[in-house]
């Protein structure tokens, strides 16, 4: 199965992306900690090319701690900088902060070496669809400036924002590229809400991840849903977990759609813990 979804919107913000090119010093690229490769977009690097680049993995808070740790050090080692923050953690604010500025700052001493005047850095910020940009812009501006939600796609142009007097953001919409060859890569997303959820089946995204958490996670899924991992029929685990979490429909027989969502939901509002879908290889 071949998973497409690119909206018109986002088709042109590539275009955009392209012709802001020269007015920007470096790059943020933000990818989901959950799935810090396969929310990558590789459309993305086609079109950066060599440009200076910053990787900040969102929603850490989600993710577990140790591979992201893994992740940190494995783009460090691919040569950008990286670090890992929680939009809610002052701390983790600042931080972005200090690394953006120290960025600016070599890119402006390089400027003086050849004869050229400093000026204000700016850095195009980029990223897939509701991986935490415009919350993170507002927080990095200290102020409401950009549009959020909780859904995929809620940027819709470009904007131009200035952080703390140090340096400009140019905003931009999430963007997926046209289609995920791997089907893998398809169902980490949509599990961790970077698509649509009606693009996908909602009881092959939750059975994707009972099977992934069976395998990584298995004393999760034991704490959390009390199941019998010796058990293989995966229609038994969600007779389980519907039961025990009260989705049921008339007659008392389990509602599977809800059971589903309830799974989803679990997993996306950290109830499952901090869940890491990529591995380093």
């Amino acid at each position: 199965m071949t998973i497409q979804w690119f909206p018109g919107h986002m088709a042109k913000a590539k275009r955009e992306v392209q012709e802001k090119l020269k007015l920007v010093d470096y790059f943020i690229e933000l990818v989901d900690a959950r799935a810090p490769q396969s929310s990558q977009n590789p459309m993305l690097h086609e079109v950066l090319g060599n440009k200076q680049k910053l990787i900040v993995l969102m929603k850490k808070d989600l993710a577990d701690p140790k591979r992201t740790s893994e992740w940190v050090e494995h783009f460090k080692a691919q040569g950008h900088e990286a670090l890992a923050i929680d939009v809610s953690q002052k701390s983790d604010i600042q931080a972005l902060i200090k690394v953006s500025k120290q960025m600016g700052q070599s890119i402006n001493d390089k400027r003086k070496e050849k004869g050229i005047n400093p000026r204000s850095i700016r850095a195009m910020i980029l990223g897939i669809p509701n991986v935490g940009k415009s919350t993170l812009i507002n927080r990095l501006a200290n102020k409401k400036r950009a549009q959020t939600g909780d859904k995929p796609g809620v940027t819709k142009q470009q904007q131009w924002i200035k952080i703390q007097g140090e340096f400009e953001l140019l905003d931009t919409p999430g963007i997926l590229w046209p289609k995920f060859e791997d089907q893998e890569v398809g169902y980490k997303l949509a599990a961790v809400g970077s698509i649509k959820d009606q693009i996908l089946h909602l009881d092959d995204i939750a059975v994707y991840v009972l099977k992934f958490m069976k395998e990584h996670y298995p004393n999760v899924l034991e704490d959390r849903y009390q199941l019998d991992l010796d058990e293989e029929d995966v229609v038994v685990w969600f007779d389980t977990i519907g039961k025990k979490r009260g989705c049921l429909a008339s007659g008392g027989v389990v509602d599977y759609e809800k059971t589903s969502d309830v799974i989803i939901q679990d997993l996306r509002n950290g109830k499952l813990g901090g869940i890491t879908f990529d591995l380093v290889e």
